[in-house]
């Protein structure tokens, strides 16, 4: 691994703060005494970003260079959470830095995956951005759980539900100087992009196909998330042991996936086909309607969840490498999936369908194993 991979993988560990955004949720209910649906308006506000700003975030990484954008995104994200953790903060004014850790996060993600490939030698592309998805994994891990963490300092403590953001403030500012620092010969489009542009990609069927399956996996994604602990509990587990089965267990086995596929060495469309295949038969397995199976079926969904992100990511990229950063903003624009998908699976949840519910996570992976059966002469 080349030295200059490192503060792009700090970069992806501090992208996980965002995801701390729904656990703390709960907290600034408490501490602000507003409902749950207002509660729910900081994990909706990052989620948000990531529609309005990708594509845009994609057109100001090809004009002004990946690594300008991640060091935008970084100074965005290191005053957003200087704001909680220097005061308390209304609502409405957390809800404003909340935001700009959404946009923030976004430009870090539609620079962070493209400029992986100028950092990594010769072939070492894809199992490097997994190698960084699962670093964020770790990230997202440890921001969820800060305040558990942080209360055994005393002053930090103290903060109540603001205990993480001094943490937080000081990972974006040594990330924000790491890549500073970091020299990089970016690969650039040879026309600047406009946004026209950027979706005029979706005209080719490669990558428009790629975007779908992008927005299918992370509604998939967001459907375990959701929907795993109740499946779990409905099946006879004890509500403690429904959530460590569950999602705790889900992105446990999700991150150890992707730190593993940091370090071998496998062709990605063969690495993309087997994660498909592993995620549609744990998926199959939740809807045996069996606890043990439905287990086993949380651990093999994990494995084939893994790297579904990174190995299509790269595999579509190193199509047209020159447009990396016009290709990373649609693909991120897709993440707005999480927000949509989740929804079917809800309606068929409320219809008492039970474990039959996860069809739908399981349709997403049977368009991903289409997609992944594709050919293609070219390695990422």
């Amino acid at each position: 691994m080349r030295i200059q991979t490192l503060p792009i993988l700090l970069t992806f560990l501090v992208m996980g703060v965002a995801d701390a955004m729904g656990p703390l949720s709960s907290a600034a209910k408490e501490n602000y005494g507003i409902s749950t649906t207002m509660a729910t308006w900081m994990p909706f506000f990052v989620f948000i970003a990531f529609a309005i700003f990708s594509v845009p975030g994609g057109v100001l990484a090809a004009r002004i260079g990946k690594k300008n954008v991640l060091l935008l995104g970084l100074a965005l994200n290191t005053v957003a959470v200087a704001v909680p953790a220097f005061m308390n903060p209304p609502y409405m004014l957390l809800l404003a830095c909340i935001f700009l850790l959404g946009v923030g996060t976004t430009f870090l993600q539609v620079a962070g995956n493209p400029i992986m490939r100028d950092v990594s030698a010769q072939g070492d592309y894809s199992r490097n951005l997994a190698l960084a998805q699962g670093v964020k994994g770790i990230g997202s891990a440890v921001s969820s759980s800060v305040l558990s963490i942080v209360s055994s300092v005393a002053f930090l403590s103290a903060m109540g539900w603001r205990g993480g953001f001094p943490i937080f403030f000081v990972l974006m500012a040594v990330a924000l100087v790491a890549v500073a620092t970091l020299k990089v010969n970016e690969t650039k489009a040879d026309v600047p992009p406009s946004i026209g542009s950027s979706l005029g990609l979706l005209g080719n069927p490669t990558f428009a196909m790629a975007v779908l399956g992008i927005f299918l996996y992370v509604g998939a994604e967001v459907c375990m998330a959701t929907f795993l602990k109740p499946a779990l509990a409905g099946l006879g587990f004890d509500d403690k042991a429904s959530a460590f089965l569950g999602a705790s267990l889900f992105f446990g086995i999700l991150t150890f996936g992707r730190l593993v596929a940091g370090v071998v060495k496998v062709s990605p469309r063969t690495f993309f086909r087997l994660s498909a295949f592993l995620g549609l038969v744990g998926l199959v397995l939740l809807m045996t309607n069996n606890k043990y199976l439905a287990v086993a079926g949380v651990v093999v969904g994990g494995l084939g969840f893994a790297n579904i992100w990174p190995m299509l990511f790269s595999i579509t990229v190193e199509e047209k490498p020159e447009r990396a950063s016009e290709l990373s903003g649609l693909m991120c624009m897709a993440i707005s999936g999480g927000a949509l998908v989740p929804m079917a699976m809800a309606k068929m949840v409320d219809n008492n369908m039970k474990t039959m519910a996860f069809v739908v996570p399981a349709a997403c992976f049977a368009y991903l194993l289409m997609l992944s059966l594709k050919g293609g002469s070219k390695k990422a």
